[in-house]
C-alpha cells in the first residue's frame, strides 16, 4: 500500500517514499559552467543548443533546467563566472563580445552582468575591438597607417 502525503507539488500526490528517495544534485556547478562558457565561446548564444551543453558538460537536460532555469540562465550564470576570474582574458573577451552582439540590448540583468565584468576585468572598448578583428581574423589597417597596399 503506498502512504500518500497530504498536499500537492503540480497537482500530483507524492509517496514518502518517492520523496525520500530524491537525489541529491550530481555535478560540479563550477564544471558545468566552466564547459557551457566553452560552448558558448564556440558557437555564440543564439547557435548554442540544450543539447550541445549537455553533451558537454555531461548533465541531463532535467538538471540545467532544475539549477539554471534556462540557457539565458546559464548564460548568466557564466558571465558571472567569468566576472570571478574563472577563465582566462580572451575567453572573458569573447562571452562579452557573444552577449553584446546577440543578446538584446533592453535586457537589464544581462546589461548589469556585461558591465560587471568589463569592470572586474578592466577591459577597455579597444581590446573588445581587437578581439572582435582577431576572431574574424581580419587585420587592424590602423596600425599600418591605413596604407592598404
Amino acid at each position: 500500500m503506498k502512504h500518500r502525503l497530504f498536499g500537492s507539488v503540480t497537482g500530483k500526490f507524492w509517496n514518502v517514499y518517492s520523496l525520500m528517495m530524491a537525489r541529491p544534485r550530481e555535478f560540479d556547478e563550477t564544471l558545468a559552467i566552466g564547459a557551457a562558457a566553452a560552448v558558448f565561446r564556440r558557437h555564440g548564444y543564439a547557435a548554442t543548443s540544450i543539447a550541445q551543453i549537455v553533451q558537454a558538460t555531461g548533465v541531463h537536460r532535467g538538471s540545467l533546467y532544475a539549477t539554471f532555469e534556462s540557457k539565458r540562465g546559464l548564460f548568466l550564470r557564466v558571465l558571472e563566472y567569468a566576472s570571478s576570474g574563472g577563465l582566462s582574458a580572451d575567453e572573458q573577451l569573447d562571452l562579452l563580445l557573444t552577449a553584446l552582439v546577440e543578446l538584446p540590448p533592453a535586457d537589464r540583468v544581462l546589461r548589469e552582468r556585461i558591465e560587471l565584468l568589463m569592470f572586474s576585468t578592466q577591459t577597455t572598448a579597444r581590446q573588445l575591438g581587437q578581439r572582435l578583428l582577431d576572431q574574424a581574423r581580419v587585420r587592424d589597417l590602423s596600425e599600418r597607417g591605413g596604407d592598404l597596399a
